[in-house]
């Protein structure tokens, strides 16, 4: 399930998906920062540019480059905000496209595995344009990268 609310002049989007694997797998792939790459559109060039750290930790920066739109790239750069090992870890964007990024990486073991749910709370910048371009291009471009990243994890880790 993928879905996108506006709400205050902010976006959210919400994905859950269940995993078939135990939580300290998904928590072990989920909190390494090299794996984003292997989850990400490959024609998006991303790639971290800052060392990482063996352990993911609050206060952690993150530096990334890649290329949102073809031809066009830009720098990246996230903090771990918080951090609630084999539960929940937040990312925020500190310099990059965004006015705000707040993402909630949240992980719940069931009886089928583990239950992850992304929710990103965004804002696009240039008030009445960015709105438009919302409309336009970004919101089906996150739904993309999202859904790219269902199935790839589908083919990681199964269904």
């Amino acid at each position: 399930m993928i879905e996108i609310k506006k709400h205050s002049g902010i976006y959210t989007l919400t994905v859950m998906q269940q995993l078939p694997i135990g939580l300290s797998e998904a928590w072990d792939f989920f909190s390494s920062p090299e794996n984003l790459a292997k989850i990400t559109p490959e024609h998006m060039g991303f790639r971290i540019t800052s060392e990482a750290s063996a352990k993911m930790c609050a206060g952690q920066i993150i530096t990334y480059k890649l290329s949102p739109v073809p031809g066009v790239k830009t720098n990246w750069v996230t903090e771990i905000t918080h951090v609630d090992d084999g539960k929940f870890f937040v990312d925020e964007q500190r310099f990059g496209p965004y006015s705000m990024w707040h993402h909630e990486h949240h992980f719940v073991e069931n009886e089928k595995g583990v239950l992850m749910t992304d929710k990103v709370s965004y804002k696009i910048p240039f008030g009445f344009l960015g709105h438009l371009a919302q409309f336009m291009f970004v919101e089906k471009q996150l739904k993309g990268i999202f859904e790219y990243r269902v199935e790839a994890l589908k083919r990681m880790f199964g269904e």
